[in-house]
This record gives C-alpha cells, sequence and structure tokens, in this order.
C-alpha cells in the first residue's frame, strides 16, 4: 500500500529506529512507547490486521511471533507482553498489522499496567 506508515518505513522512505530486519519482518521502537522497551514487529507484506489474515498468512505470523521472541533475548527481557491491537475498536492505530513488545519492567511494575 503507498500511504501506508509502515510499509514506507519498510521501504526506507521514512526513518526508524530500526533493531532488526530481513526479508520478510521489521523491527523498530516505538516513538509513544508505553513500557521502557516498546518495540514493533511488523511484516513487511502489507496486511490491514489480524481481521485480514488468510490461511497463506500464517507463516508470516509465526515469523512475527519468533522474531519478537528473540528480540526479547536480545534485550535481555526477563518477562514482557506481546500485544496484537485489531481495528479502531481494539486500539489500533495504524492500518497494518503489528505487534507490541512490551517489557523492562521492574518485577512487579507490569502486572500493574493495563496495555
Amino acid at each position: 500500500m503507498v500511504d501506508c506508515l509502515f510499509c514506507k518505513i519498510a521501504r526506507k522512505e521514512i526513518p526508524a529506529a530500526v533493531t532488526y530486519e530481513d526479508e520478510t519482518v521489521i523491527i523498530f521502537k516505538d516513538i509513544q512507547p508505553k513500557a521502557p522497551v516498546h518495540l514493533l514487529v511488523v511484516p513487511k507484506e502489507h496486511i490491514e490486521s489480524i481481521g485480514h489474515l488468510k490461511g497463506d498468512h500464517r507463516e508470516i505470523v509465526s515469523k512475527i511471533i519468533f522474531a519478537a521472541k528473540e528480540e526479547a533475548a536480545k534485550n535481555n527481557l526477563k518477562g514482557y507482553k506481546l500485544v496484537f491491537n485489531v481495528g479502531r475498536a481494539g486500539g489500533q492505530l495504524i492500518d497494518h498489522l503489528h505487534l507490541h513488545l512490551l517489557g523492562g519492567w521492574t518485577e512487579g511494575v507490569a502486572q500493574s499496567l493495563n496495555v
């Protein structure tokens, strides 16, 4: 999609603090972090949301989750949250599938957060 913010980041048309990238996934820091570590795990293929997934997207979803797991380990996160927001009513602000990786809190703090 031409006007999609995350597609533009994946194509390097807009700068981002990229922490990981391969042929299918890009991970970058959220510009409005809700945690000490707040990264967005984004497929390079434009998929609007979880609600728009098709059967052939299973591999991409798996790749997103495993990339998040590896990035959490790289950041030495002992615990973390993985969040998919789906649709405006679910808090999704950008119409491109993405997974929030949140962590880095001191022990006990994450339980009190509603993310």
